[in-house]
């Protein structure tokens, strides 16, 4: 019987996967929104990055939230995997003769300077190109996935990051508040000056924005990754 009714659902799924398939349609324009926006950001806001545009200032209340979630996550995941008064990670749940290999360790030295830097050039040119505080954060978090593989004996220094992360919070805010006060609304860019559209020092205060959304994702991703090998 149970069988039966797996398959039924199986088939069921598949119809309604099938009916979307064969009902999708390739667009051969962009509709009026999306023309709205590649038109408004760059003369508006002055980023080359539409999607970064919207995230940070049209859509800013939203971005909070996501960063507030994320910060939820962590504190979870923190207080459901925190290690024991005393215990060390390399003694939780490893075994001490098994490490990493010398190809791990020497590929890691050599990998870890390019994901740093690649990391705080996806955060810090987001205004420009592919990429923003979100992906810049999660490309560091995963350097410091390697670096724990690496070497499994490092210890991070929890209160450190998450009084890095308090204080991006904390400057994120702020600078929303000074968009309502001086600007056209909260996270609005033009509390700083535009510049010339196209040049690394450009789109208000969007490279700030994205570089305290970056400092956040990428200290509390870091955290969690490291909760997890406990």
């Amino acid at each position: 019987m149970k069988r039966t009714f797996d398959l039924l659902a199986l088939m069921l799924f598949g119809f309604i996967f099938a009916t979307v398939i064969a009902g999708y349609v390739e667009r051969d324009s962009l509709s009026a929104l999306a023309q709205y926006y590649l038109e408004a950001v760059p003369r508006d806001l002055g980023a080359q990055n539409v999607v970064t545009g919207i995230l940070i200032t049209y859509r800013g209340f939203d971005t909070l939230g996501e960063v507030a979630v994320l910060f939820m996550v962590a504190a979870s995941v923190g207080i459901l995997l925190a290690s024991g008064a005393g215990e060390r990670p390399d003694e939780v749940g490893r075994d001490a003769a098994a490490g990493p290999s010398e190809l791990v360790i020497s590929g890691a030295e050599v990998i870890l300077p390019m994901i740093f830097l690649f990391g705080a050039y996806v955060i810090l040119n987001g205004h420009l190109s592919a990429g923003g505080g979100f992906q810049g954060g999660a490309v560091v978090a995963s350097g410091v996935m390697l670096l724990l593989i690496a070497r499994p004996s490092t210890l991070v220094n929890h209160g450190f990051l998450s009084v890095t992360e308090s204080l991006a919070g904390v400057v994120y805010v702020t600078l929303g508040i000074l968009g309502i006060v001086f600007a056209g609304g909260f996270l609005d860019s033009h509390i700083m000056p535009r510049g010339e559209l196209g040049a690394f020092i450009s789109a208000g205060a969007i490279p700030v924005i994205s570089a305290l959304l970056g400092i956040k994702v990428g200290a509390e991703l870091s955290v969690v990754i490291d909760r997890f090998r406990s």
